[in-house]
């Protein structure tokens, strides 16, 4: 409830229109899916505040475009860099935050051992990162080409897609390595106090 509510927030007069859209149509194809998961079969509570901070992280990037969002700024001037990397920063937390989840459901459906449990959701995450970035591209051709470069925020680096795509694997290694370092001690945070 508190995503839908910041979502229409910020849903108020974004900075691009078109943009805006654009960027929630991911939005609005995996948010029914993860209501219906919640009442069918819920995740934990942490793989829940992980997809929100996730969510939050998305919608702030839609709401004014990536490469626009004031806190990247603050971070350019801060550190110096060449361009607002808000769109890093998300693209990080998309390894970080939803290969979590990911390792969670893969734990209900298949059983593996060692390190190819966390070896998956790495792939996994790398993969979606991929597959988005394709999307992306596909979308700004179709649907609106003069939108096409706030849609794809690559602020003139030719190696956009590929360095955001690093970025959530890193992101996701990160994840799991914390994952695996939980597991060797006991403290499985993935599990899901939920299951049947």
């Amino acid at each position: 409830m508190a995503f839908l509510v910041i979502w229409l927030a910020l849903a108020i007069r974004p900075v691009d229109r078109v943009d805006w859209l654009l960027e929630n149509l991911m939005v609005f194809l995996t948010m029914p899916y993860v209501i219906w998961r919640y009442r069918h079969s819920p995740l934990s509570d942490l793989a829940y505040v992980c997809l929100f901070l996730f969510g939050l992280l998305h919608v702030v990037g839609a709401h004014y475009t990536y490469a626009l969002v004031p806190l990247g700024f603050e971070l350019q001037q801060w550190l110096g860099l060449a361009r607002n990397h808000y769109d890093r920063i998300v693209h990080f937390s998309f390894g970080l935050l939803v290969s979590i989840p990911a390792l969670e459901a893969q734990s209900r459906v298949a059983v593996l051992k060692s390190w190819w449990s966390y070896m998956l959701p790495v792939a996994v995450t790398a993969s979606f990162s991929a597959i988005f970035e394709i999307i992306e591209w596909i979308i700004a051709l179709v649907v609106n080409p003069a939108a096409g470069n706030a849609y794809l925020g690559t602020q003139g680096d030719e190696w956009d897609a590929q360095k955001d795509m690093a970025c959530a694997i890193v992101g996701a290694v990160i994840a799991m390595t914390y994952a695996h370092q939980a597991d060797r001690h006991g403290r499985p945070m993935h599990r899901n106090r939920f299951a049947r």
